[in-house]
């Protein structure tokens, strides 16, 4: 499905960054792991401040276009074509993670997100946001089964390595590109890994 929605020419997320990741970028460190990278708007901004990223996507297409506006910003990302259903990260890896409407099946969660607390290195950041539940009445975006969409309570459930600096469920403008258009609810969290 992916490489068939990537596959025009236009950048259907958009090329600029996410304004919650944009707005919240000084508090990461390099390297950076970027899950369900898509088209590269998110990791080439990152790496536009110097930061070094890792890029995962399940879509080749995406990661093509991706290379192609990070050559079109004179920057480099490294980028994975990978399956987050057996993704593993390297341990102790990463200063941060970035998961930006990654939406995923609790299935998968349950195994990529305690590999997730584990590729972070002490005192690393995590920073997510998803729909939330109630976006399943809205027509802005996002999957329609509550099983990927996030709550408050499933974030804290599945990253209890990482005490929250943010987290909130909030209804707020989302422009970004023709599939994220509108006034979505949202789960925004910020967590660092604890020692």
């Amino acid at each position: 499905m992916w490489d068939q929605r990537y596959a025009v020419d236009e950048y259907i997320y958009g090329t600029e960054p996410n304004s919650f990741l944009a707005e919240h970028a000084e508090m990461l460190r390099g390297p950076v792991l970027s899950l369900a990278e898509g088209e590269g708007r998110n990791g080439v901004f990152l790496a536009s401040l110097g930061l070094k990223v890792h890029g995962v996507d399940g879509s080749n297409v995406g990661l093509v276009k991706a290379q192609a506006l990070a050559r079109s910003r004179g920057v480099e990302i490294q980028t994975e074509v990978a399956d987050l259903g057996v993704f593993e990260p390297v341990a102790n890896y990463y200063g941060s993670v970035v998961s930006i409407f990654a939406h995923l099946p609790s299935a998968i969660r349950e195994k990529l997100y305690p590999l997730v607390e584990r590729c972070l290195k002490p005192s690393g950041i995590i920073l997510l946001e998803a729909y939330s539940e109630d976006q399943l009445v809205c027509d802005t975006g996002g999957p329609k089964d509550a099983d990927m969409l996030m709550t408050l309570a499933k974030v804290e459930q599945e990253f209890p390595n990482c005490e929250p600096i943010l987290l909130r469920k909030l209804e707020r403008e989302v422009c970004e590109g023709i599939y994220h258009n509108g006034v979505a609810s949202v789960v925004q969290f910020i967590g660092r890994k604890k020692p």
